[in-house]
C-alpha cells in the first residue's frame, strides 16, 4: 500500500537544512519552533525513510506548532498514514475519524474512509476465528461507496469487499458445518440460508445449497431438500456440488427435479418466498 501515500496533494516545498545542532524537535525540554514548509518535509523526510514513529510525531508536531496553515490539515491525515503503516491500527483510525470530524468536506474523505477501512481490513483473522475487524471492514468500504461511488479508490475497495463478504460467508459455513455434523440441523439451516441470501455473490452459495439439502433430508422434509436441489442444479448445473447433490437424492426426487412444473421458480430468491 505505499504507493497509495503518493495519490495525496503532497508538496515537498524546500529541502534546506532541517535540525538545529543535532537537537531533537520532539524532546520535551526543546520548544523551538520551526517554519511549516521545513517541518512538514521532516515528517515527510521520516515517511520515505520507512520511520513511522518519527513521522507520525512529526506531523502531529506540524499541526501543534502551525494549526490554522494549510500544512496542518495535510499533516492530520498523514500522520494517520505513518500510523497505519507502523501497524499501529488503533492510533491510524482514532486519527482517521478525528481528520473527518474536523473536515467532513475535505477533498481527501474518500481517502481518509478508504485508509480507516484498511486499518480493519488489514486485521482480518482466518475463519477460524472472531470476525469483527470483517465487518467493520466490509461497513466501512460500502461506506466509502455510498458517499463517493466515483472515487479513485472505489476499484480496489469493490474488490476488497467482495473479498471481505467471501470472508464472513466462510464464517457462516464454517459454523453451518460445525452444526451438521453434530446433527444440529436447524442451526445449521440458518446459517446455510444466511449465506444464500445475503452472500450471493460469494464462491460459498453452490456448497451452502447442497449443505441445505443435506439438512433438510436429514429431517426427512423431502420436498424442501428436492426444492433447494432444482435451485442448485437451475443455477449451478456444472459444480461439484450439484452432483454430489444429486447422488444424495432418491429416483422420485430425481424426477421431481427434472419436473418443471413443480419447480417453476427456480431463482435462489425463491426460496425465500412461500410457496
Amino acid at each position: 500500500m505505499k504507493h497509495w501515500l503518493y495519490t495525496l496533494p503532497l508538496i515537498v516545498l524546500f529541502m534546506g537544512a532541517c535540525s538545529t545542532d543535532g537537537e531533537n524537535p520532539l524532546d520535551d525540554n526543546f520548544v523551538d519552533e520551526k517554519p511549516v514548509e521545513i517541518l512538514y518535509n521532516e515528517a515527510a523526510n521520516a515517511l520515505d525513510a520507512k520511520d513511522y514513529k518519527s513521522a507520525f510525531d512529526l506531523f502531529n508536531e506540524v499541526e501543534r506548532q502551525h494549526p490554522y496553515s494549510q500544512w496542518a490539515v495535510k499533516a492530520q491525515l498523514m500522520a494517520a498514514f505513518s500510523a497505519y503503516e507502523n501497524e499501529n491500527y488503533i492510533e491510524s483510525i482514532l486519527a482517521v475519524d478525528r481528520f473527518i470530524r474536523l473536515h467532513p468536506g475535505n477533498r481527501d474523505t474518500d481517502y481518509a474512509l478508504y485508509l480507516k477501512a484498511l486499518n480493519y481490513y488489514d486485521q482480518i483473522s482466518d475463519v477460524g476465528r472472531d470476525q469483527d475487524m470483517t465487518t467493520l471492514a466490509k461497513e466501512t468500504f460500502q461506506a466509502l461507496l455510498r458517499s463517493h461511488p466515483n472515487s479513485q479508490y472505489a476499484r480496489d475497495v469493490r474488490l476488497k469487499l467482495d473479498l471481505t463478504l467471501d470472508h464472513l460467508a466462510g464464517k457462516e459455513m464454517s459454523i453451518g458445518r460445525y452444526y451438521l455434523v453434530r446433527n444440529q440441523y436447524h442451526a445449521a439451516i440458518k446459517r446455510f440460508q444466511n449465506v444464500i441470501e445475503n452472500y450471493q455473490t460469494t464462491t460459498h452459495v453452490p456448497e451452502s445449497l447442497h449443505r441445505l439439502v443435506e439438512s433438510y433430508l436429514s429431517l426427512g422434509i423431502s420436498h424442501e431438500a428436492t426444492r433447494v436441489a432444482a435451485v442448485l442444479g437451475y443455477n449451478y448445473p456444472g459444480s461439484q456440488w450439484y452432483e454430489d447433490t444429486y447422488k444424495l437424492l432418491d429416483d422420485t426426487q430425481r424426477e421431481n427435479l427434472m419436473d418443471d412444473r413443480g419447480f417453476i421458480d427456480k431463482t435462489i430468491e425463491s426460496l425465500f418466498r412461500p410457496e
